[in-house]
């Protein structure tokens, strides 16, 4: 008898329920209908097409770009009782030639495949052959040349789906895409009338901060003493900060390794291990590291500096709390970060084979994201707000989980500041017939006797030192508000500011201003464990889990996630009936864990001091 996908759902994946926007995809896919999810990560994409596989006849071929990912998924899959496999480059031509087998013997519902293998010697002429209903493109955002990860390699996928003998349902799933590469992604890979579905953008459990750290190799020790048992990501905008940091974390006792392009594909693969295995608990790299990552136990990412695009960095950030629990995601910003970032943006489109029309439609498109990135990080309204307008997603006002709407914050009326704000950019466009940037605005505001500013005379205008009794970082916060809001343009090249047309409702219509401002310097403060659940039993679950997952060669959240520990350290089963109640607990999985773990619990119950 066929089970349905809720038997499944329970059976597989321990979970009596779907979040939203899962049922609705699957049921497309099952009744022939193509499908768009687009969801956050850890929102349950690969459920998505998981589920339908298994229901499915024949073979479900998953298009996934990295194989970090499909090792991941795939070791997920056999733990849970399910036969996958996946077909990429880490494998030897014999171990591809013996998937091939194994597909074309039936022993496999799910096979992962790199996009660059679909065209391979011999795969094509299987595929041909083989009864494929359904194929799921996943990171779909790669195919469009708008999206922030555009791989060429992605749109052989077209070319295969072209030779296959018959068309296949065809599911596409990505957590990052704006409207437009949306649009790309169903006209690139002709989904048919697809059912879409787009849960948002909103990850709830995570909680997101911009701090300004006068020195960010101090600012990042004392967050990560906070967080030594916990495991996390430290991005850096260069590989040069990323042996830097890498290396004063280690000699301050952290466990950290490193990751960036210019090490050896050897050292990169050893130094992934050892944070999936939870051998290192700091992950210090540049953006080549994450995409794929399945790792569901990470509490925190930290920015060492500003990412080029908001897009990368809801990305990026997006890896932490993947299992739904509370996790940090704060980004360290001056603005030093942004001629890191213009130069980044600058030198990748000059190692392009671009000609130079293609060339500036790059360079003005990566520039709007820089700007809105920037944006970001110099809001004063709530940050997750400001993701969601990113994205086109409606929200409520405040969202009481970001550093903003949790600041000790004060509304107040700084009108006459900014009128001489405004007018001192006027001012000074008035006497040097040119802009200049916020460095060099602020010192004339501020009474600065540096040398730059007295040889262009700029210490004779009538606006110089009419702020110089206000604390520079009060002045920047009011002149961020202002370019935020659109009363003041930076240009993206050159960093100069100017007036726009608005400036004139507050320099000559009346127009208040009213900016929240903080009443003392921002904090991360600590998230605490729930009330109903026991520290030192999750500890000891954990532990557990660590001897269980190192025996089998696996990672630790490929036995259970720490969302599953903690459900099962707050209900504390103790039989089999009891623990099949813990959410993410699978037949599969009671079958293998259920014993060591239901003993622990009872230990606990005895001895709760051991």
């Amino acid at each position: 008898m066929m089970q349905d996908k809720y038997e499944i759902l329970n059976r597989y994946f321990g979970y009596t329920s779907f979040r939203g926007g899962q049922e609705a995809l699957i049921d497309a896919q099952l009744s022939g209908r193509d499908a768009l999810g687009i969801m956050p990560t850890g929102g349950g994409k690969s459920l998505c097409y998981q589920i339908p596989a298994l229901m499915l006849p024949g073979i479900t071929l998953v298009v996934s770009p990295l194989i970090s990912l499909m090792k991941d998924q795939v070791m997920a899959l056999k733990n849970a009782g399910i036969q996958a496999a996946y077909i990429n480059s880490s494998l030897t031509p014999e171990q591809q030639r013996k998937v091939r087998s194994n597909l074309w013997a039936g022993m496999y519902k799910i096979v992962y495949v790199a996009p660059e293998r679909l065209l391979g010697e011999g795969f094509v002429a299987l595929a041909q052959k083989l009864n494929i209903s359904l194929v799921a493109v996943d990171e779909a955002h790669c195919i469009s040349q708008w999206g922030q990860d555009f791989r060429p390699s992605y749109l052989k996928i077209v070319e295969f789906l072209d030779r296959l003998p018959r068309r296949p349902v065809i599911a596409a799933f990505t957590a990052t895409a704006t409207a437009q590469v949306r649009q790309d992604i169903e006209r690139i890979l002709g989904l048919r009338e697809p059912v879409r579905v787009v849960t948002g953008f909103d990850r709830p459990n995570l909680k997101y901060q911009v701090l300004r750290p006068w020195d960010k190799s101090s600012a990042l020790s004392k967050l990560l003493s906070l967080r030594r048992q916990e495991a996390g990501i430290v991005y850096c905008a260069t590989r040069k900060d990323v042996e830097k940091v890498c290396q004063e974390l280690q000699e301050q006792g952290f466990s950290a390794t490193r990751y960036h392009a210019g090490l050896s594909d050897q050292e990169r693969q050893q130094n992934q291990d050892d944070f999936i295995y939870d051998r290192a608990s700091i992950m210090v790299a540049t953006n080549a590291f994450g995409m794929g990552i399945d790792k569901s136990n990470v509490s925190f990412v930290i920015h060492y500096a500003m990412p080029k695009s908001l897009e990368a960095y809801y990305q990026e950030a997006g890896r932490a709390g993947r299992d739904g629990q509370p996790a940090d995601c704060v980004l360290f910003f001056t603005p030093g970060d942004i001629h890191t970032a213009l130069f980044l943006i600058q030198n990748s489109a000059e190692n392009q084979e671009l000609d130079p029309q293609e060339r500036d439609r790059i360079l003005k498109q990566d520039y709007a994201r820089l700007k809105a990135m920037e944006g970001y990080c110099k809001t004063s309204k709530c940050l997750r707000g400001y993701i969601l307008d990113y994205f086109g997603q409606s929200h409520p006002p405040h969202c009481s989980n970001c550093g903003t709407c949790l600041a000790n914050t004060v509304e107040e009326d700084v009108t006459t500041h900014a009128q001489m704000i405004l007018s001192c950019i006027r001012r000074i466009r008035d006497r040097l017939g040119y802009s200049v940037g916020a460095t060099l605005l602020l010192g004339v505001l501020r009474g600065s006797r540096a040398q730059r500013l007295t040889e262009l005379g700029l210490h004779r205008l009538t606006t110089y030192g009419l702020l110089k009794d206000q604390p520079a970082q009060r002045v920047r916060l009011i002149l961020e508000y202002l370019e935020a809001e659109g009363y003041v343009h930076t240009d993206s090249v050159h960093r100069s500011m100017d007036l726009t047309q608005k400036a004139g409702e507050i320099l000559f219509h009346g127009r208040k201003v009213l900016v929240r401002l903080p009443k003392e310097p921002q904090q991360v403060p600590k998230e605490n464990a729930s009330p109903e659940v026991s520290q030192s039993l999750l500890t000891a679950l954990k532990e557990l889990r660590s001897r269980l997952a190192k025996s089998q060669g696996v990672p630790a959240y490929i036995v259970f996630s720490d969302a599953t520990l903690t459900d099962m350290a707050a209900k504390r089963p103790s039989n089999l009936a009891e623990f099949m109640g813990v959410s993410g607990v699978g037949e599969s999985k009671a079958r293998r864990y259920a014993k060591p773990f239901l003993e622990r619990i009872q230990t606990f119950r005895e001895r709760p001091d051991l």
